[in-house]
């Protein structure tokens, strides 16, 4: 009798990292190219996710069992997410600029929690490169605010050459899996 091993994980994850790279390098490149088109199709996007999340936090207000505290931070939540969806939609500037102020308030929440947990525990690995890089994150936020239009420029640029660069190294790391891949197969025959 013969049994058949079953195929291992290992044998397929380079296809999927080689994919990710590839998937990665592709839209670096576009990113790269054409920053412009990059950043109105994300805040097409971004317009698209405040309308979504606008409509099922309102949704939310009236079907969930909350307390009403509950309720009304969720509608006053959901009808600000469709008005900023509104304006998004209304005029593509717009959007843009929204979607900068979002990032920039995402960064200073960010660097100050990062910050603040690093400093209040001193048992924390890698506490200073903590404390580095919430202080980092935080004056990025208070740039985006400061600068919104030339800031978001500045971050896709800045997307297109990490992709770029993750998307070789995926690649790069794909193939380094097929051969352990490889080895492992002729080593289990």
């Amino acid at each position: 009798m013969t049994t058949h091993t079953p195929p291992t994980l290992l044998a397929h994850l380079w296809k999927s990292t080689l994919i990710s790279g590839l998937l990665a390098l592709a839209v670096g490149a576009g990113i790269l190219a054409r920053p412009g088109v990059s950043i109105a199709v994300a805040a097409i996007f971004f317009g698209a996710y405040l309308l979504i999340s606008g409509i099922s936090q309102a949704v939310f207000a009236f079907s969930l069992h909350v307390s009403a505290g509950s309720r009304i931070l969720l509608f006053i939540s959901g009808a600000a997410c469709l008005i900023l969806a509104v304006l998004a939609f209304r005029h593509l500037g717009d959007a843009v600029y929204l979607m900068a102020i979002w990032i920039a308030i995402g960064f200073i929440f960010r660097g100050v929690a990062t910050t603040v947990s690093a400093i209040s525990d001193p048992a924390l690995p890698g506490r200073g490169w903590n404390i580095f890089f919430g202080i980092i994150t935080l004056i990025a936020g208070f740039i985006v605010l400061a600068e919104p239009f030339t800031s978001i420029g500045t971050l896709a640029l800045f997307t297109g050459v990490a992709l770029v660069v993750l998307g070789i190294t995926e690649v790069i790391a794909a193939f380094g899996i097929r051969k352990d891949a490889k080895a492992v197969e002729s080593h289990d025959a």
